[in-house]
């Protein structure tokens, strides 16, 4: 699976550093809890970190996570996305992803864009948008 095949349609695609880590796994499930209402609004919802397909098996399994977790190792739809960059922790600068949201419409083009989001409650923010785009 990757993000063209969902070509033709809106999509949500949401980067995240890490699986199973806390900040990531409450933006996860936020995200599957509010699956419902992002599928009748026939909006899929897409996770991307650069975690290996194995590590999004055990991801998706301990948490009931039911929508896909897409591989980025090498970071090239991040950069793409401008959702790999350099970020700052206690003084410290370092490369890795910026969590970050986009909503695609169905013509390709992104529609609208959070960087830098807190994971707890941005699901909800994200449901308001799409809720209101076409």
């Amino acid at each position: 699976m990757s993000l063209d095949d969902f070509a033709g349609r809106r999509v949500v695609v949401y980067f995240y550093p890490k699986d199973d880590t806390p900040g990531c796994t409450k933006e996860a499930c936020q995200f599957n809890e509010a699956l419902a209402a992002f599928q009748a609004a026939d909006v899929p919802v897409i996770g991307v970190s650069p975690d290996p397909a194995e590590s999004h098996v055990r991801f998706r399994t301990s948490y009931g996570l039911e929508f896909p977790l897409l591989s980025d190792p090498d970071h090239v739809v991040m950069d793409e996305y401008g959702a790999w960059g350099e970020k700052s922790m206690y003084g410290k600068k370092s490369m890795g992803v910026v969590r970050s949201t986009f909503v695609v419409g169905a013509d390709g083009r992104v529609k609208r864009a959070w960087y830098g989001v807190r994971a707890d409650g941005h699901a909800g923010k994200v449901l308001a948008e799409v809720g209101g785009l076409h």
